[in-house]
């Protein structure tokens, strides 16, 4: 990790350091630790959001941090099919490769430093998987999968792809070139990323230079959380320690501020931290397994409308039962 970088970081675009004069820095609100579990067919995760209010979260739902695990022959795994509905999934992979498919035809492979961006809106069926030849040889295994709400007018919106390539990727660096920025989507500093989100938000994967200190623009009316993927270090102007699996959630203010300890572990040799912000929803959350609506009702028709085949079909060759929603 990571799958995309240069040689040089002082080619690439600067984020102009915002005056700290007049800018205020966003102060840390909590830092939580990520649990471990097990997704899909068995592949570990890290819970990024656990234990965190969805009002502090909006517009996000949910983040899985995917290994980071070296794989054995034979031991890759991904997850059987499932619905959606209601939101939208993007899929981030910084190692290794998943081969999806969607009950609408669509299907892709998703490897190093690309994303997927997937609308689910009125719903689909989708599996994601290793392609037979990674399975075979087995390797590593690292990624990101974030749920990001749709507003209730939106919710119907038809099933999309985006497929975005590492080569999309805008790469930018810090005011002194002392981090890589990755703007996956959203506007940072006044350029924007390639994907093109219906909420409004900004998502950054961002390598820091160990003893390296970065301060960058933040729009006031977004929320801020910083997630430490590797390496260790420092968030807000307070300087609160953070290192891999935790996550800060700031409050209001005009900047993110964040920097890497000077001494890092071999085997993280930087700190790698996702910076998301997004224009909160403000609308009710009903949420259960793979939908996220607004009312009970509308969770159990969406599992109505999936147990009856509205959203799709599971191809002939993938036999498929029913999800019961207990509880919804």
């Amino acid at each position: 990790m990571p799958a995309v970088t240069v040689d040089d970081l002082l080619t690439l675009p600067r984020v102009p350091r915002p005056d700290v004069a007049v800018a205020r820095p966003r102060p840390v609100r909590s830092i939580t630790t990520a649990p471990r579990g097990f997704e899909g067919e068995g592949f570990p995760v890290r819970r990024a959001f656990h234990g965190v209010d969805l009002t502090d979260l909006d517009p996000f739902i949910h983040l899985d941090q995917m290994g980071e695990v070296e794989y054995a022959p034979g031991e890759p795994k991904g997850t059987p099919w499932h619905p959606h509905r209601g939101f939208e999934t993007v899929t981030y992979m910084l190692d290794g490769t998943l081969r999806h498919q969607d009950s609408h035809g669509g299907g892709g492979l998703i490897t190093d430093g690309d994303t997927q961006w997937m609308t689910a809106g009125s719903g689909l069926l989708h599996i994601e998987a290793p392609p037979e030849e990674v399975v075979m040889k087995g390797g590593l295994f690292h990624g990101f999968q974030l749920w990001v709400n749709l507003p209730r007018s939106k919710k119907w919106s038809a099933p999309r792809y985006q497929d975005l390539g590492a080569g999309d990727v805008r790469l930018l660096t810090s005011h002194d070139g002392g981090a890589l920025l990755r703007l996956i989507a959203g506007d940072l500093g006044g350029v924007t990323g390639p994907g093109a989100t219906h909420t409004p938000i900004v998502l950054v994967h961002a390598t820091v230079e160990p003893g390296a200190a970065v301060t960058l623009p933040w729009r006031r009316d977004f929320n801020a959380l910083v997630y430490t993927l590797a390496g260790r270090g420092t968030v807000g102007a307070e300087r609160r320690a953070v290192e891999m699996g935790q996550l800060a959630v700031l409050g209001a203010g005009d900047t993110v501020e964040l920097a890497a300890h000077p001494s890092q572990e071999t085997r993280a040799p930087k700190l790698d931290v996702l910076l998301l912000g997004g224009l909160p929803i403000r609308e009710p959350v009903a949420w259960y397994g793979p939908f996220v609506m607004n009312t009970r009702a509308e969770l159990q028709q969406a599992f109505d409308d999936f147990n009856a085949g509205k959203l799709g079909r599971i191809p002939a060759l993938h036999e498929g039962g029913n999800v019961v929603p207990d509880g919804a």
